[in-house]
């Protein structure tokens, strides 16, 4: 399968951060210095008492990465917590985790945890994301940066910013032999290039199954008993696995946007490839109004006139502002980020009229935002801790009937996708070539005891289909509320039939009886 057709983002890319720079400033108090309250932690396990007991000094954010700034303008406040690389290794190398917090501004209940997905997406910025809510009043929302991700310490960096632009720039989806061969050796190189400028250990302590850990740590320093939590698309697996883990130590868990636990990869892929065909074809209702469309007024022809428009792309990229051009790939990565969110919509009905027109530069700047690159050229590394956390959560296919089989089935519930080259055969994933070994697999969770957790799933969500969610909440024995939309993750985007129950259930932890199907 394509690479760029195989991953999850999470909420900020799919436009809150967008939507957020538009934002006045709500606040210009200076963030208090002083440390935790001297209360002792509880839940601490033995070994690990260290890390538990540590005091919090809270400062500026100013100086953490891209959201310092807006953070620091907010009145949020940044820190950063110890952990232990390998919790096996308690005495061993260390990790610092960036955290941030919007402390509450009325009658306090605790901390709530908030994780936007990825994986690999900084979560600095979701201390605002409840600003002018209850939830800004009842709790100090905490953002965090997970291991080696963003402001955390070590992150993953895989690529040069020079080597990201070129990597993108490059066809990925020459199915012939010799188009498999070079795939499969850029692979090798990029996971080499991650061990030698990553490291070993990193890589190997990068996943989820050490981030849950690190969850229960901040949930300690922070003095808070239990864990509330709010976690979006790949967030979900954080707090699915949380409960797996400290099942005692949950009070509430918010899951917006499921992974199912149960879902083999390739599964996972398929299923996702289909619900952007299902957002890509509401995409082409929705533009056949407009005289503008590039699609046509016929949504039945769309796909046929999307391929015509982007297959030439493959022998020479459209021409942009930015010398880089748009290549094929950078195409369907802007178009796929936009399907993330019908905010995006309208920017897409005008960079597909722009490519019609040959220019790319619309288009590109979509594919920018998906990739983490800035206006100045450089990356965050969320590509990077993307690829280090997967590949080291999931089992990896070693088998390259599979990976061809696989990539038949993509391009047969996606059309959209399909530029026509497949052959039934593909280039092993990069993380076939990984250096460390997995260290999850699909499993069924069992969790006796958890008290009740609130899913909540949209009927048409392009990334984390409705049926992940249906799947979750039975597993977890927690209650669902449905969405019908064509969007990635609604929790607090102002849907009020979503936000009052579960801004209830995390105050008061009230489970809504039935699903209200918003």
């Amino acid at each position: 399968m394509p690479n760029h057709t195989t991953g999850l983002r999470s909420r900020v890319l799919a436009g809150l951060a967008v939507a957020g720079l538009a934002l006045a400033a709500a606040c210009s108090a200076e963030p208090d210095t002083t440390t935790a309250v001297p209360a002792d932690p509880v839940g601490v396990p033995d070994g690990l008492e260290r890390f538990y007991e540590q005091p919090v000094t809270w400062e500026s954010c100013a100086d953490y990465g891209a959201d310092g700034s807006y953070l620091e303008r907010e009145g949020a406040q940044c820190a950063r917590v110890t952990v232990p690389l390998d919790y096996d290794d308690p005495d061993g190398a260390t990790a610092r985790i960036a955290i941030s917090r919007m402390p509450a501004s009325g009658d306090r209940i605790g901390s709530m945890l908030v994780n936007p997905g990825g994986p690999g997406a900084s979560g600095l910025g979701m201390a605002t994301v409840a600003t002018s809510t209850e939830l800004a009043d009842r709790f100090d929302v905490i953002g965090f940066d997970p291991r080696g991700v963003g402001e955390s310490e070590p992150a993953v960096r895989c690529l040069t910013d020079a080597e990201a632009d070129a990597e993108r720039a490059l066809d990925d989806g020459d199915m012939t032999p010799e188009g498999i061969a070079a795939s499969e050796k850029r692979n090798r190189e990029y996971a080499d290039a991650c061990a030698e400028r990553s490291g070993i250990d990193l890589l190997a302590h990068v996943g989820t199954r050490e981030v849950v850990r690190d969850m229960d740590v901040i949930r300690g320093v922070l003095r808070d008993e239990k864990m509330t939590y709010l976690g979006f698309s790949y967030g979900t697996r954080l707090g699915t696995a949380y409960a797996e883990t400290f099942p005692d130590r949950v009070r509430a868990l918010v899951l917006d946007g499921a992974l199912d636990p149960e879902q083999e990869p390739v599964e996972e892929v398929v299923l996702q490839a289909a619900g952007f065909q299902r957002a890509f074809d509401a995409f082409a209702e929705d533009c056949a109004g407009y005289d503008t469309c590039a699609l046509g007024d016929d949504p039945t022809q769309a796909v046929a006139r999307f391929r015509a428009l982007v297959d030439p792309l493959i022998a020479a990229p459209a021409r942009t502002t930015d010398p880089r051009g748009l290549s094929h790939r950078d195409a369907i990565t802007g178009v796929q980020q936009a399907l993330y969110s019908p905010s995006l919509w309208g920017s897409l009905r005008g960079g597909l009229k722009s490519l019609a027109d040959g220019n790319g530069d619309t288009l590109l700047l979509l594919a920018d935002m998906y990739e983490g690159r800035g206006e100045d050229g450089t990356y965050s590394n969320i590509n990077d801790a993307f690829n280090a956390i997967r590949c080291v959560d999931d089992p990896r296919i070693t088998d390259r009937a599979v990976a061809g089989e696989a990539d038949t089935r993509f391009r047969e519930v996606a059309p959209f996708l399909d530029d026509g080259r497949g052959t039934g055969q593909s280039a092993l994933d990069l993380c076939a070539f990984w250096p460390v070994p997995n260290t999850g697999e699909p499993h069924t969770p069992d969790v006796p005891g958890l008290p009740p957790v609130l899913v909540v799933s949209t009927t048409e969500d392009p990334a984390t289909p409705y049926q992940a969610g249906v799947d979750l909440a039975r597993q977890l024995g927690g209650a669902l509320i449905s969405f019908t939309g064509t969007q990635h993750t609604v929790v607090l985007d102002g849907e009020r039939c979503v936000d009052e129950p579960v801004i209830r259930y995390l105050v008061s932890l009230d489970v809504p009886e039935t699903d209200p199907h918003c």
